[in-house]
This record gives structure tokens, sequence and C-alpha cells, in this order.
């Protein structure tokens, strides 16, 4: 299972009793400080929406979200959702709200295509938001600013957690340290991109990795991201491009770069426009989210999705997050899972 990474002599601080417990404060404590930082009101979500409206994240534009019909609707094909990225900007607008004022969710989704490894799971839950904005709020400074507000919250919680089990030491840094996708891959040209997450998050323990899925000096893209909710090809000013990205710190159990949340100001009509033509998508423009986009019909937004599991899994210092979350595995890497003391839940 090269897909695993087994930490040498791995001990969990929690035994699964007290984890459990754990995971219920991080969650509560989280989402409050969160909602208030970020003006946010929660609301409910959906687990599955209509095929073919484009309401549903595309992901990378392969992945199959699992899908089902309806006998009592006619037959109607629904998917179960694999984000929310798209379905919060409609919610947003017809809620009415004011720039500066949002939604969260508890978003769980199923993502059948997933490689699974200590991170990656069929399961996906994270705390998705969503904000209204105006057109001064398009800028890299202000997606900076909730960048900011979303990193305090995570050193609250780390505090929190390490009040209440002092064996779990806080080490993430006083700040976060931003660097633009296309300058790390001028400094480590020969690297892939998960090298250069790497070296950039020891180096600086958590960084906001800026442009995901905008083409890069040479041709290739960070990461991939779907073309129709984050703005990944608007200019930012100062001669980069890209108005998303990515919070990254650094995991000292698996020794690499840890992905928490990915977030971005959203597209306009023209930069949609621009964007489905990059990725050889422009037929996208008929569905009806991209409708509604192009039509004007849409507010202008920023959002993100911030991982709950993987959240709980970095503050208790977990290896895999099957100790955070219930899943499935592959049967070999549950053997090896048991074999090192990584109890899956």
């Amino acid at each position: 299972m090269s897909k695993l990474y087994i930490p040498a002599d791995y001990q969990p601080i929690l035994n699964t009793k007290e984890t459990e417990h754990a995971i219920v404060m991080i969650k509560d404590f989280f989402q409050t400080a969160l909602a208030t930082e970020l003006n946010l009101r929660r609301v409910t979500a959906p687990l599955f929406l209509p095929a073919g409206t484009g309401l549903n994240d595309d992901l990378n534009g392969v992945e199959v979200p699992v899908n089902f019909n309806v006998k009592d609707m006619g037959g109607i094909n629904l998917e179960i959702v694999q984000s929310l990225a798209k379905w919060k900007r409609v919610k947003v607008t017809e809620l009415g709200l004011m720039p500066d004022f949002g939604i969260y969710t508890d978003m769980n989704a199923i993502r059948p295509d997933e490689e699974l490894d200590n991170t990656h799971s069929l399961y996906v839950d994270q705390w998705d938001w969503e904000m209204c904005i105006d057109e001064n709020d398009r800028t890299i400074m202000h997606l900076k600013e909730i960048v900011e507000k979303i990193y305090r919250c995570l050193k609250r919680t780390e505090f929190y957690i390490y009040d209440h089990y002092e064996n779990i030491k806080p080490f993430l840094p006083q700040k976060i340290t931003f660097v633009f996708a296309d300058d790390l891959q001028r400094q480590y040209p020969n690297l892939t991109p998960k090298e250069r997450e790497n070296k950039i998050c020891q180096q600086y323990g958590a960084v906001f990795l800026i442009g995901i899925g905008g083409k890069l000096p040479d041709g290739s893209i960070h990461d991939g991201r779907a073309p129709d909710y984050d703005d990944w090809i608007s200019e930012t000013g100062d001669g980069h491009r890209g108005l998303n990205g990515d919070l990254l710190v650094w995991n000292p159990v698996l020794q690499s770069a840890y992905e928490l949340s990915s977030m971005g100001i959203r597209v306009t009509a023209d930069s949609l426009k621009a964007q489905l033509e990059e990725r050889g998508c422009p037929e996208r423009a008929k569905l009806t989210f991209h409708s509604m986009l192009l039509n004007g019909k849409l507010n202008l937004t920023m959002g993100g999705g911030i991982g709950q599991s993987r959240l709980c899994m970095f503050f208790l210092r977990k290896a895999h997050i099957g100790e955070t979350q219930v899943s499935s595995w592959p049967d070999d890497m549950k053997k090896q899972c048991a074999k090192a003391g990584i109890a899956l839940l």
C-alpha cells in the first residue's frame, strides 16, 4: 500500500473515547469562531442535487458523482454532492444578504473517484461557507484579509485544545505567509507541486498558496480547480493571476504539507467565460447555474470549504483521517493501520 504513510513509532496521544469527545469539542468551538469572525449564519445543505444543472461541483472535471433515479419524481436523476461550491452562491443570492455577510453549512459529500490515503476519504465532511461581497472587494488584499481571519480561528482552536489536553502542544506560527503559486514554481522549477508545498510549509509552518488552477509560467497548473466557481484567471494587479488559494500547514505527524482549506473570490461573467474557454468546456455556459451567472442573476461572492475531519486529524495529531471519521478503506490498508496502532473509527 504505497499510498499509506506510517509514521515511525506512531503513538496516538488520545485513545478512541477521548478522540470522539475531542472531535465534538473542536467542531463546536471552530464553527462558532468561524461564524463570528466572518459574519456567517448557519443554513441547512442538500445531500443531493438534480443532475444536469451545473450546481454540483465538478472538481477537476473528470470525477463522476454518485447518482440515482427517483421513482416518485418521474425517474429524475439526482447526484450526491461532491461539494457545494456553486449551490452556496445561489443560496446567498436567494437570501439577499448584504456585502460582508454570508452563510455556512455542514457539507457531507461522497467522492467515489478519490485516491484513498492518510488524508483522502470517500466521505468528505467540511464547513462550506460563502459571503456576499461588492465589486471593490474583488481584490487580492480582501482575499488575504479573510484568510487571516480564518487563520485566527485556527490559532484559537489550537489553544482551546491545548487548554484541555496539555500533551497536544501548539506549534502553528503566529502569522500565515502568503505565497503565489507561480513564484513557488519559479523558485523550485524541478520539483513537483506537492514537493514545492512541502518545502514552503516546512519553512513557514502555515502558508496560503495563491493561484490554484491557473496556468503557471511553464504552462502547467499547480493543482486542479473547476473553471466555474473560483476565479483563477483574473489579474491581481501585481503581475500575478488568481484570486483563490489553498490554506496549507506543516503536519509534523505526516512530515508533509497539509491542506486544511481551499477558498477564493468567485468568478464574474467575464472570468467564467474565459475559464471555460481555457479548460475547453464552453458548452457548460448553457447549464442552469452558468446561465444565471452570465445573465447577472447571481451576487458577487467569495467562499470556500474547511475540512472537518481534516481539522480534527491535524489538531489531535492523528496519522490517518480514518481516526476522526467513519468511512470505508481497502482491507490491506486496515491491516497496516491496525499493525501500526492507527485506530480507524
